[in-house]
């Protein structure tokens, strides 16, 4: 590796040390690594404007502003008193019910802020009320937030399929099941810790005594969260049904969830749709500007031989597949205690292509593994987006969020991604099932 390039590596660490926008940092260190060995800066143009060509882009946008939209439109109560109605019953099946609710947003947000920046002021000051400390049901929701990178659509995973060239039907595909395990883990042990967080003396709602009461309490909730959990069904049957395109699915729900929001649920206002257009805006142009410089950089990192030479290096030190899986682990868990999610997948990815395609890794389970670690960055201290929104909005200090997010994080989200990491049936036996052999390839 020559001097230049080096220089423009430590110079890349020691911007995100110093927390310069990652946007700029991408820019800087490839302009001086470029500038320090002597080439032209012609190959920062093409590369950024090749990264951002791509229709998988537009479906990332089509689906923020989708998301977005929801969060304005009205459906939380509806998707809470339908989650209610069916794990209510449950011990700390309260809690359960943000733990649902957030699966349900999941579908239709495709990210993890908007989660729980709908559930919190909704659900934190009423469990409050039925007894549930506030620091617990905000930590359980903070931890419930990454559902949404894993139940599609997911916007980390088309950047994956972005950087890395893969079936977005099938990644979609690869990362239900380890999504529906974390929410299933996460509920478990809900039912154990739940009875430690209650106020004395404040007893929970009633809930309807009879079979017959709670299926019609579940069938009148239902039909009133129906029209919201048509996004998520439009989305998915037009992808996975051939009909559309991923971009062509994410504008159906815009137009779909404008609809909902206007005419159903009227809690749409237009001055919520211009601001969520302004804030589609805003997020998606930070998006492509870390995909356009972040890609200059990754782009350079191989081209200078920097990726041949880390996958050389894991190959050398490591000769079992299983460690290397392990190892690359580790680090994306530190980097996601210090950097964000999408940042992460255009740093990584690119770096470790050549490194699984040595050890004849799928890259569709590659993507559910990825998805998930840089999910877990999410609610991983101590740069954590999840507890600083949760936090925020809920008036609980930092610190008291983070014991109870430790439990939900060591006994259900590590265990969950590394039953990912090495039992690829988790991953593969979905997107096989749904969208064939060949493109998912062997597992």
């Amino acid at each position: 590796m020559e001097l230049g390039m080096a220089l423009g590596i430590v110079a890349f660490f020691l911007g995100i040390f110093v927390g310069l926008p990652l946007c700029w940092v991408f820019l800087g260190c490839s302009a001086l690594a470029l500038f320090l060995t002597g080439n032209s800066f012609s190959f920062m143009a093409g590369a950024a404007y090749h990264a951002i060509d791509s229709y998988i882009l537009m479906a990332i946008a089509f689906f923020i502003f989708a998301g977005n939209l929801m969060a304005e439109a009205g459906i939380a109560d509806h998707l809470v008193r339908f989650a209610h109605s069916l794990v209510g019953k449950i011990r700390g099946g309260l809690v359960d019910v943000g733990i649902v609710s957030t699966l349900f947003m999941s579908a239709l947000t495709g990210s993890s802020v908007p989660c729980i920046a709908a559930l919190i002021p909704l659900l934190v000051p009423r469990l409050e009320q039925f007894g549930y400390q506030r620091r617990y049901t905000t930590a359980v929701l903070c931890s419930s937030s990454f559902l949404g990178y894993l139940i599609p659509p997911s916007v980390p995973v088309l950047m994956y399929c972005l950087v890395a060239g893969q079936s977005v039907a099938a990644v979609f595909l690869a990362t239900i099941i380890p999504g529906l395990l974390l929410a299933g883990g996460y509920m478990v042990l809900n039912h154990f810790m739940a009875p430690h967080y209650m106020i004395p003396g404040v007893e929970a709602p009633a809930m309807p005594s009879t079979p017959r009461a709670r299926i019609k309490e579940i069938g009148i909730s239902g039909w009133y969260a129906l029209p919201a959990l048509g996004t998520p069904l439009i989305v998915l049957g037009g992808i996975y049904g051939g009909i559309c395109t991923p971009n062509e699915a994410g504008s159906l729900a815009v137009v779909y969830t404008a609809l909902v929001g206007l005419f159903v649920y009227r809690q749409l206002t237009r001055r919520k749709v211009w601001s969520t257009f302004k804030t589609t805006i805003a997020t998606l142009g930070m998006i492509t500007l870390l995909l356009g410089f972040g890609t200059v950089f990754t782009r350079l990192l191989i081209r200078e031989g920097v990726a041949q030479a880390f996958a050389g290096g894991m190959i050398q030190a490591f000769q079992n597949k299983y460690v290397v899986l392990f190892m690359l682990n580790i680090l994306l868990l530190i980097l996601g205690m210090f950097i964000d999610g999408i940042p992460i997948l255009l740093i990584v990815v690119p770096l470790i292509v050549p490194l699984v395609s040595e050890f004849d890794i799928n890259l569709v389970h590659l993507g559910a593994m990825v998805v998930v670690n840089v999910g877990l960055g999410v609610v991983t201290p101590p740069y954590a987006m999840s507890i600083f929104v949760g936090s925020r909005l809920s008036g609980v200090p930092y610190e008291d969020l983070l014991k109870p997010m430790l439990f939900f994080l060591f006994f259900v989200g590590l265990p969950v991604l590394f039953l990912t990491t090495y039992l690829p049936a988790l991953s593969c036996w979905l997107p096989t099932t749904v969208v064939g052999a060949q493109i998912v390839g062997a597992w």
